[in-house]
């Protein structure tokens, strides 16, 4: 029977050419869609999955309520991990993670910028990053080792065996011995670094601050025994903090780490949108397509009915029982499948590489067991999907009409296929909506006015010779041909995150708390990024020495509640300032969150990159000058710059991804609805073969014959630009809810993409209405 089943299929193939060309044109571009997706969807949910102890491995997070929110610090005090391990039984294994910040590694006259991390002994039982060669037991035996990736080790050495006891250079003049070799750090841990020196080293090291309960400098990460309750353990260590420093407001708990990349909505003490939105939205997306594609195949199969009616009714006349016919339709329907998901693969095979580049991803078209098994799954469910209305419908016909050759629709089998029709139409709209809310946005994150110049700003690490004669340094930048000014700063001023909520202020309530970000500064850094003073007075070598002077941004002079506030004093860590100068609000984060509280304080000690501005149109200058005074001026060192501006659009990295497949995604789905309309369009152009002609004898024009034909299809688009862009309006403004600064939601962005929409499904049916219209009608009376 399946054999006889395939080859009415084949047989139907040949017979129609047309209506099978759109179906698996249409099925094979939705399952690629579906299948890219799948792919990047299991990637994002594969983050951090793959460690051992994936179950039981919790990170430390301090959760203080901020303006009645409670946030999720994720720094932690230095003391921290171990303090926590001897205390609680627990505790199987515990960790101290501190980044070191990109940092040159020497031998002999190689070197190379790498990222590393601190952290304690038990960094390996914690995490599953393999070693290759060296003891996890002893590999931190002194604090001057270290171990290094096997990427980094091949660079050096040329290769990863035979490294043990190899010393390198760290910085200026630290020598570390190399301890241990790990794999190459897979591209699904959100923890990505290339060497790992002892906690112990930090310590030394390390201004006194680091091992202060006050200070949050380091991530603590636990791996709990079995059986234990994480809800009593949270309990247990809520208030630590306070038995060590006597603040309450410093509560503990723990949160599972792999959740941390998908559910974080607190990153930073920054309210964030985890990526587990991103993955629903494109889940919602390919499911959408899919839909859209598989509503192609039952209304072509319905709408063709009449072509199969002498066969339908032989069929029954003989005897064929209904469940027989059902299998019949539905084999087809599922062979149509298996041959559009062969293209598909082919597709995806194809794109792969460019979609990968778009979504930062290197995701790999695997075969295995999981990937096998999720296949079957799409083709079961998409075969069955597109061809058990079409089954139940053919399988359904009474035999005595369809041997008359006679087709007789109800009001309601027209009604359902005008309804997809309007279904596949109104998620196509939504999507175009989307695109256009998205782009519009991250160009108005582009281009608005942040409150400091960011074009034309280059930074680097201040290395070498810089670091003993910053001053010296800088003014010699300075002197550049193409240099406008340059100084320095703790952080990159965009999306840092240096907080205190112990600043105090005059007529601060006891209990009242707020965070401030801090920006340590040099002389010139706020001429530099150009932004207003509007009280007072910049940071200047005029009045001698300025450490105990403190600029603030306007929002933190509103938040103190601060009249005339020059000359007014607040003190830090019992040191006190004096209010010199108040700025304007400028955005220092992205436009997701509201201008926070600011203050720069005078601190050349403590920065760490150089901020140049350039003049305009001398970049390609100023670069090649910056670059030969750098390398004489830090011999052996490389001049590694990035500009600002894209440091900038970079916290948009997540929003421009979707925004780029979005659009795809969108110009795919109106695609295969417009395919679908194509071949609605043709069969009701055939049917109505008769009609047209008599109409065009009777003296109708051909322009009247094909506003006749294309009206039908207009109403149903027009239907479903009136149910989708109130669906839109709700769904973007959703979205854009999560910008504190976004664009109004103008009324032409709607009518814009439902003209789109409207008017790519008039050239799709208008072009087969005009070839229609302008059919002989003497060949269509002959025919009847």
């Amino acid at each position: 029977m399946l054999r006889h089943h395939l080859k009415l299929f084949f047989r139907n193939i040949k017979k129609n050419k047309s209506t099978f060309s759109i179906n698996i044109i249409g099925l094979s571009t939705g399952l690629a869609c579906v299948l890219l997706i799948a792919l990047w969807v299991f990637d994002e949910l594969g983050v951090d999955k793959f460690h051992a102890n994936d179950a039981r491995l919790y990170q430390v997070v301090e959760t203080p309520q901020i303006d009645g929110r409670t946030l999720q610090n994720p720094s932690t005090a230095g003391l921290l991990a171990e303090t926590l391990a001897q205390e609680f039984p627990e505790i199987e294994y515990s960790t101290g993670v501190r980044e070191t910040g990109e940092m040159m590694l020497f031998r002999e006259k190689t070197h190379f910028k790498a990222q590393g991390l601190f952290a304690h002994p038990e960094f390996f039982n914690v995490f599953s990053f393999p070693l290759l060669h060296g003891n996890s037991a002893t590999i931190f035996g002194d604090k001057n080792t270290i171990v290094i990736s096997e990427d980094l080790a091949k660079r050096f050495f040329g290769q990863a065996d035979n490294v043990i006891g190899e010393t390198l250079k760290l910085g200026e003049n630290t020598l570390f011995t190399v301890s241990g070799v790990l794999e190459n750090i897979p591209t699904n841990s959100s923890i990505q670094f290339d060497f790992v020196i002892p906690f112990a080293f930090f310590k030394e090291t390390s201004s006194p601050n680091a091992m202060d309960w006050n200070y949050n400098l380091v991530q603590v990460y636990l791996v709990l025994k079995k059986g234990i309750d994480i809800t009593d353990f949270n309990a247990k260590i809520k208030s630590f903090m306070e038995t060590r420093t006597g603040d309450p407001d410093r509560p503990l708990a723990t949160r599972l780490f792999s959740d941390n990349y998908l559910y974080d909505k607190y990153r930073d003490r920054v309210e964030k949108a985890g990526r587990i939105a991103y993955v629903r939205l494109f889940s919602l997306i390919s499911f959408l397509i899919l839909v859209i594609a598989c509503i192609n195949f039952m209304n072509l199969s319905t709408a063709n009915a009449s072509r199969r009616l002498k066969e339908i009714g032989i069929k029954k006349a003989m005897g064929s029982k209904r469940n027989v016919l059902v299998s019949q339709y539905l084999v087809e329907s599922l062979s149509m499948t298996f041959l559009s998901l062969l293209i598909a693969l082919l597709i995806v095979a194809l794109l792969l590489p460019q979609f990968n580049a778009i979504a930062a991803k290197q995701i790999t078209l695997d075969f295995k067991g999981h990937y096998i098994l999720a296949l079957g799954i799409i083709l079961m469910i998409t075969g069955l999907l597109a061809g058990s209305y079409p089954a139940f419908y053919l399988s359904g016909l009474n035999a005595i009409t369809t041997l008359k050759g006679k087709l007789h629709t109800s009001k309601g089998e027209v009604f359902a296929r005008r309804g997809l029709v309007i279904f596949q139409f109104v998620l196509s709209t939504i999507l175009i909506v989307s695109v256009l809310i998205v782009y519009r946005q991250l160009e108005f994150a582009q281009t608005k006015n942040l409150g400091y110049d960011k074009d034309n700003v280059v930074y680097f690490d201040i290395e070498g010779k810089a670091r003993q004669n910053l001053d010296t340094f800088l003014a010699a930048v300075e002197q550049l041909e193409g240099v406008a000014s340059a100084s320095s700063i703790s952080t990159n001023i965009v999306g840092g995150n240096n907080t205190t909520t112990r600043l105090q202020w005059p007529g601060k309530m006891p209990d009242e708390k707020a965070v401030f970000q801090i920006r340590p500064v040099n002389y010139n850094m706020i001429e530099t990024f150009d932004i207003d003073i509007v009280q007072g007075r910049s940071f200047s070598k005029e009045y001698g020495a300025e450490e105990s002077k403190i600029i603030f941004n306007r929002t933190a002079v509103d938040l103190m509640g601060l009249e005339n506030p020059i000359g007014k004093r607040v003190s830090l860590e019992n040191t006190n300032f004096e209010i010199v100068g108040v700025t304007e609000d400028f955005h220092f984060a992205s436009l997701h969150e509201e201008i926070k509280p600011l203050f720069f304080v005078l601190r050349p000690e403590w920065t760490r990159t150089v901020m140049a501005k350039i003049k305009g149109g001398q970049e390609k200058l100023a670069l090649g000058q910056l670059q030969d005074f750098y390398e004489r001026y830090n011999p052996g060192l490389e001049f590694d710059y990035k500009f600002l501006d894209e440091t900038y659009a970079a916290q948009y990295a997540a929003e421009q991804r979707v925004s780029i497949l979005a659009k795809y995604f969108a110009g795919l789905a109106i695609l295969i609805s417009c395919l679908g309309l194509f071949g609605l369009a043709t069969f009701n152009a055939e049917r109505r073969r008769k009609e047209i002609s008599i109409r065009k004898v009777l003296g109708q024009s051909a322009t009247q014959v094909t506003l006749m034909l294309s009206s039908e299809f207009a109403k149903l688009v027009l239907i479903a630009m009136l149910i989708a862009l109130p669906i839109a309006y709700i769904l973007v403004g959703n979205w854009l809810s999560g910008f504190a600064y976004r664009i109004p939601l103008h009324i032409w962005y709607f009518l814009t993409a439902g003209s789109v929409a409207l008017g790519v499904a008039m050239l799709t049916v208008g072009g087969q209405a005009i070839r229609a219209a302008n059919h002989n009608p003497v060949e269509g009376l002959r025919e009847e």
